[in-house]
């Protein structure tokens, strides 16, 4: 996990040793400042899938609609040092499984009459690096989803690549039952499917 205290202590000996020396302490927080830098990304392009099974087959349900958004703040050498302002929505009724029948009663259990989008907003994040372009963000706060909205941590990979976007992949379990969905049935109620469904997510971001 990062951490930013070296630089702050830095900073904080910096200015109590300069302090008849404004000239310098301009000039060194100038460095300071511009040695890293908050940016926001939102999503230029994504794809979702929403993963299940039932007593028939296994089933995923797809939608390319969503909106993401994140500041990120990047050092002078490119690297993401930490992620805040984490915010994701989609409309639940933009998955689709190619079976109407199906996206009926997915929308059903998914309450989408009254709670027409699925959202998630992060109170905080936290960032691992995995190597020199790869990182690993761990975030913590609400996921809403049929109106029900629950503490949730999702961890994503994040890769930033060489035109600065940033690529941002990962998953979530979610229970059904956890968010008062009742799991779908079809065929008068002979296919049944399972509580537990697999969100993903892969999404390219830009400044």
């Amino acid at each position: 996990m990062l951490n930013i205290t070296p630089k702050t202590n830095f900073m904080n000996k910096l200015l109590k040793f300069n302090f008849k020396k404004p000239g310098l302490i301009a000039f060194s927080l100038i460095l300071f400042i511009g040695a890293s830098a908050q940016v926001k990304y939102i999503s230029k392009s994504m794809a979702l899938t929403v993963s299940g099974t039932s007593t028939l087959h296994d089933w995923d349900m797809k939608s390319a609609i969503g909106n993401f958004e994140g500041n990120f703040t990047l050092n002078a050498a490119g690297a993401i040092t930490a992620v805040n302002g984490l915010s994701f929505t989609t409309k639940a009724e933009s998955l689709k499984s190619g079976h109407d029948a199906m996206d009926k009663n997915a929308y059903k259990a998914l309450k989408s009459d009254k709670n027409a989008m699925i959202t998630f907003t992060s109170n905080t994040a936290t960032v691992t690096n995995l190597d020199a372009s790869d990182y690993s963000v761990k975030s913590t706060g609400k996921l809403t989803i049929a109106g029900t909205t629950l503490d949730a941590e999702i961890v994503a990979t994040c890769k930033v690549n060489a035109d600065k976007s940033i690529t941002v992949m990962g998953s979530k379990k979610i229970s059904m039952k956890e968010f008062s969905m009742a799991p779908p049935t079809f065929m008068m109620g002979t296919i049944k499917t399972g509580n537990d469904v697999t969100l993903k997510f892969d999404m390219k971001l830009t400044k």
